[in-house]
């Protein structure tokens, strides 16, 4: 082959420390641009951003040229010293060192488009912890429940 193809959608999911409510109006939007020009930096085409008040979805076409830690490391980092700066009821943002990410088959993007538009209302019935349990649960992860949330 002359040629390298790759196309691998991922669904990345993480929190933030304690699940502390920090992603409020009028920052919420403002972080979701900010998260995707991290994207668009490593050429990891973002195809939505979203989330609720204490975590973040971001589903996205992951570069051939970057290994998904780098990512991750640079999503989380720039973002949380970004978010300080944007006002002294942010001094103390910080993101939970894990994360989730998951594969997504190209047949079911429109579905996790949806899902992750819908994340506000989906919240009035289901906690963060539920949510990301019930994908670790999907995705046949294994995992030990004291470990997983700090």
């Amino acid at each position: 082959m002359g040629q390298s193809l790759v196309k691998n959608y991922i669904h990345i999911i993480f929190s933030t420390k304690g699940r502390y409510p920090f992603i409020i109006d009028p920052f919420e939007k403002q972080l979701h641009s900010y998260l995707g020009g991290i994207c668009n930096k490593h050429e990891c085409t973002p195809i939505i951003i979203g989330g609720y008040v204490d975590h973040i979805h971001i589903l996205c076409l992951l570069s051939k040229k970057v290994a998904l830690v780098s990512l991750l490391e640079d999503i989380k980092s720039s973002s949380s010293k970004w978010m300080k700066s944007l006002d002294d009821s942010l001094k103390d943002f910080y993101w939970q060192d894990g994360y989730g990410t998951f594969s997504v088959n190209p047949s079911q993007v429109d579905v996790v488009i949806e899902y992750i538009n819908n994340q506000h209302a989906h919240h009035r019935k289901k906690t963060f912890q539920d949510e990301y349990r019930s994908f670790l649960k999907k995705y046949k992860v294994e995992f030990d429940e004291r470990f997983v949330w700090d």
